[in-house]
């Protein structure tokens, strides 16, 4: 996302006139309209290899995964995203087709403009979202995934991932080798072996 209102403060009713006719997508934070800038093939690859593999894991349940172009809802911040990937299982977000507000999972790929937005402020925002129970940041240009889960007391938690691990979703009870997030992402110099059949 750039950090760049576009346009004097309007309503989120305005935003959302305005986004359904737009060619390129916008967030809203409390009345600044900011364009998203486009990601390069990496991030659109491993955005979508766990996407996929989540969809999966979730099959036939009550949980449904989006990926990038569906807004979610901060109504204590008055504000609008769109997400790399997340998960709802709520209810009422399976009634609400423009937006959902009940997310339980929100993942970002990082990228360099967005790094410290997507772990600072946007996350802040994120924290306000009460069905949140995992945050989790994808780096691109190495294997390193970084899970932030919410404890009972409303404290979180924070646990990383390298290359060689298996990484773990509790709000989703999902495991996969870190590996299958890079599938078909190449590095300077490295291999990424596939192991899809290995996630559970």
């Amino acid at each position: 996302m750039t950090s760049t209102a576009e346009r004097d403060a309007i309503t989120a009713a305005d935003y959302l006139e305005g986004e359904a006719h737009s060619s390129i997508k916008h967030e809203y934070i409390a009345g600044q309209v900011f364009a998203m800038a486009g990601a390069n093939e990496s991030h659109v690859t491993i955005a979508l290899n766990l996407a996929t593999l989540l969809r999966a894991h979730v099959r036939g349940g009550p949980c449904r995964v989006y990926i990038a172009d569906m807004k979610v809802r901060v109504d204590a911040a008055d504000s609008f995203f769109y997400p790399d990937v997340f998960v709802t299982c709520h209810p009422d977000d399976a009634d609400a087709p423009q937006m959902k507000r009940h997310p339980s999972l929100i993942v970002e790929v990082l990228s360099e403009s967005t790094t410290a937005y997507d772990r600072g402020a946007k996350f802040g925002y994120y924290r306000q979202l009460p069905s949140l129970n995992e945050y989790v940041l994808i780096e691109t240009e190495h294997m390193t995934v970084d899970v932030f889960r919410r404890r009972p007391d409303g404290q979180w938690l924070f646990q990383s991932y390298s290359a060689g691990q298996t990484f773990e979703l509790d709000s989703t009870d999902f495991q996969c080798p870190i590996e299958a997030l890079y599938e078909d992402v190449r590095f300077p110099e490295q291999d990424v072996e596939s192991l899809f059949t290995r996630c559970k």
